[in-house]
């Protein structure tokens, strides 16, 4: 449960809007003279909680608390009573009566649309109710199905509650609605909203015939796939007459769906007007009746004085009076005399005298003296001392209270008068310490038998041979950590290496230089694979020799080129 204000704790949503989300709440205690109904604690209310981009902006935060009397005096029985409005920091949330019941557009996706008669009266209510939020100046923007919650009485029948009065007008912020965009929903926006013009009563009046459209048929006039093409058949389309809709409802629809808010009738006139309707299309209606309802367009006069909505917020305050002379100067008026402070005998104001200032310790006269600093230097060097930065010196770890180990003391035992006599005790060995603990316990001393006073002495103990403890086992040495890299070349990459690496080269190129006929190669001038063949037929002579052969009969015989 979360708590809003003090009077009030959130139990469980109800549903989700444009605007903000709708809660089930429970009183916590009394309002206060502010609210429109103080309410009793543990009573069942419901809570609208606005977004947080609402409560966020400052204008709509101003606009929220400068209509709160507007919002708190709409009362009708066919609108969902505000009883407070609660602005605690980033929330911004309103109480209301809590409607146990779907709103009309859960009931026409579960039940089915309505009768051409039941339409009629549940259109007339919420034309009684926009009629008496208009006379109060407070035009709802945002009429639809969703905004209609059903409540059934006692008896069965349901009546239409509106809700979200003032919503759509808080919302019209400034930092939130932008050149392009407007305030409501797309299938049920009037065409002047939708093309920026000024908004009137009449915009409530559309969305009312719209409404009743829907109720008998199911779906509203214009749809489409996006919201520019739903707008676009708002502003260029003519509705079509169903054939289920009698043709006095249908004249009543299409009064409310012109598209000049000139040429639309008023709530007053619209709940008139479908209430004739409602008993002249009835199964048991007179004759008078049914031509009171064919000639219901004499009702649908459009409406002569349209409540207007505000285009800039704060343009429906009421305007600030000012006193007759505010702004005039009179050079000739008299001038202001200030009222007389003096004394009884009429003369000037006593002089106030300073409190005696206290007398130093040594006995000298109280005040500042001509060598002491200024006051205002002493304020200074306050000042300058308290702004210093705090300065980082080297702290000993010992001393150190994050560092150090709490050292705990020792109980010493009470203290008892000389003569008394004191028990014996044998001594506590202390407890091990960290280094201790690790030690293993080489022997073990009995503590030496006291004798007791006023007692005779007893025999020492004879010693019993001690036995040698086992050693403790030898904690295994942890295995070595070797390198990732399994190859390991001393001194790489430090001087050390590279020096190591110019000697070992300059000890190779001697030794292959003096080892090896890479100098008589070098002074004959011959090739890689010369050097190499000659090699090859040194090594192959030399091991004939060693074996004894001839070289003359190992020879072969070259046969002459040109043969």
């Amino acid at each position: 449960m979360r708590p809003v204000g003090s009077k009030y704790l959130l139990e469980e949503p109800l549903g989700r809007g444009a605007t903000g989300t709708v809660w089930r709440a429970r009183q916590r205690e009394t309002a206060g003279a502010e609210a429109a109904v103080p309410g009793q604690p543990g009573e069942t209310v419901a809570i609208k909680v606005l977004k947080e981009e609402l409560a966020n902006d400052a204008d709509v935060v101003m606009r929220f608390l400068r209509e709160r009397s507007v919002l708190l005096r709409l009362t009708h029985p066919n609108i969902v009573r505000t009883r407070d409005l609660v602005v605690e920091g980033d929330l911004l949330a309103l109480v209301m009566d809590l409607v146990d019941g779907p709103d009309l557009h859960r009931y026409l996706r579960e039940s089915g649309r309505f009768t051409p008669v039941a339409a009629s009266l549940l259109t007339a209510q919420i034309a009684d109710a926009l009629a008496s939020s208009h006379a109060d100046g407070v035009v709802h923007r945002d009429l639809k199905p969703a905004n209609v919650l059903l409540k059934t009485d006692a008896d069965g029948q349901m009546h239409p509650m509106l809700t979200d009065f003032g919503i759509a007008r808080l919302a019209d912020s400034p930092g939130l609605t932008r050149t392009h965009e407007f305030v409501g929903t797309p299938s049920y926006i009037a065409p002047e909203s939708a093309e920026g013009r000024p908004q009137t009563s009449a915009v409530d009046v559309y969305g009312a015939g719209i409404l009743l459209y829907e109720l008998v048929t199911g779906r509203p006039p214009f749809a489409g796939g996006t919201a520019l093409e739903v707008l676009h058949r708002h502003l260029s389309e003519e509705p079509r007459r169903p054939t289920t809709v009698p043709e006095p409802l249908w004249t009543v629809i299409e009064r409310c769906l012109r598209k000049e808010p000139g040429e639309r009738p008023s709530a007053e006139n619209l709940a008139r007007a479908l209430r004739t309707v409602a008993a002249g299309i009835g199964v048991h209606s007179s004759s008078a009746q049914v031509d009171a309802a064919l000639g219901v367009g004499a009702l649908l006069a459009p409406d002569p004085s349209p409540a207007p909505v505000p285009e800039t917020p704060g343009a429906a305050d009421p305007t600030q009076v000012l006193p007759s002379n505010a702004g005039s100067f009179d050079p000739n008026a008299a001038t202001s005399v200030l009222p007389h402070t003096g004394g009884p005998s009429g003369g000037a104001d006593p002089t106030a005298v300073l409190p005696p200032v206290p007398p130093r310790p040594d006995g000298s006269p109280g005040g500042p003296r001509p060598e002491d600093p200024h006051p205002w230097q002493s304020q200074l060097r306050a000042a300058r001392d308290r702004n210093e930065q705090t300065q980082v010196q080297y702290l000993d770890p010992s001393q150190d209270p994050l560092r150090r180990r709490p050292q705990r003391q020792p109980q010493r035992p009470p203290q008892q008068p000389p003569g008394a006599q004191q028990p014996y005790a044998p001594p506590q060995p202390a407890p091990p310490g960290p280094q201790q603990r690790r030690q293993p316990q080489r022997q073990q001393y009995a503590p030496q038998a006291q004798p007791q006073p006023y007692a005779p002495p007893q025999p020492p103990a004879p010693q019993q041979p001690q036995q040698p403890q086992p050693p403790a086992p030898r904690q295994p040495r942890p295995p070595r950590q070797r390198s990732s890299s399994p190859m390991r070349i001393p001194g790489l990459g430090c001087l050390k290496g590279c020096l190591v690496s110019v000697v070992m080269l300059i000890v190779a190129g001697w030794l292959i230089w003096e080892l090896t006929p890479l100098q008589d190669w070098v002074a004959q001038g011959k090739g890689y694979w010369d050097a190499i063949g000659d090699g090859i037929s040194t090594v192959s002579n030399w091991i004939s020799d060693l074996g004894g052969s001839d070289p003359s009969t190992s020879e072969p015989t070259t046969p002459p080129v040109g043969q």
